[in-house]
């Protein structure tokens, strides 16, 4: 263990700025999965909490689309009653929110070691979690409707959190990098 630890230590020593780089992009990898995982999780059981709710469209812009013989709507927020419409997208949303809540505190304090002005940092975050949001969504109702024919729906629960976690995941290394510099924040003259 000793051996590695040194090695690292040398490693950091001669190459701080990539040390950092990698120290911040494994511990993001770690932290976003975990967060994925739990995600999955709720997407799996909630959407069974919101069966009271009318299986109407609910989304926007709803524009049909026909892909392998599969008519639905597309929508850039939202899911046609088909593939689920108000109470899977009730669902899939208290999912990716509460993943997020829990991962902004976690990415800012423990992997970025911010200590920036929270709430500037919260503005950009939530900015940047609607704009990421809106594209996987996107492609997530394409998804949804055509996996829907071929597989479970445990199944494509995966695919939707795979998908939403490894776009997001993309996203977010780089606004984080950006949102959370390391260490206190600057003084503005």
């Amino acid at each position: 263990m000793n051996g590695i630890k040194n090695l690292w230590q040398n490693f950091a020593d001669k190459h701080p700025g990539a040390s950092k780089w990698v120290r911040e992009g494994g511990l993001f990898v770690i932290v976003s999965n975990l967060i994925t995982v739990f995600k999955y999780l709720m997407l799996l059981f909630l959407p069974l909490a919101f069966a009271g709710l009318p299986n109407v469209d609910f989304g926007f812009p709803g524009i049909d689309i026909t892909l392998f013989g599969e008519t639905f709507k597309w929508n850039i927020i939202g899911y046609d009653a088909a593939h689920g419409g108000l109470p899977y997208f009730c669902a899939y949303m208290i999912a990716m929110v509460i993943g997020e809540c829990i991962n902004f505190p976690i990415q800012r304090t423990f992997v970025f070691r911010s200590k920036g002005n929270i709430w500037y940092q919260a503005f950009w975050y939530l900015i940047a979690f609607c704009i990421v949001t809106c594209i996987v969504n996107s492609i997530n109702c394409i998804w949804v409707a055509v996996a829907g024919m071929f597989v479970p729906d445990w199944l494509y629960n995966i695919g939707t959190t795979v998908l939403n976690g490894g776009v997001s995941m993309v996203v977010f290394f780089f606004v984080n990098k950006i949102i959370f510099p390391e260490g206190e924040a600057k003084a503005k003259a």
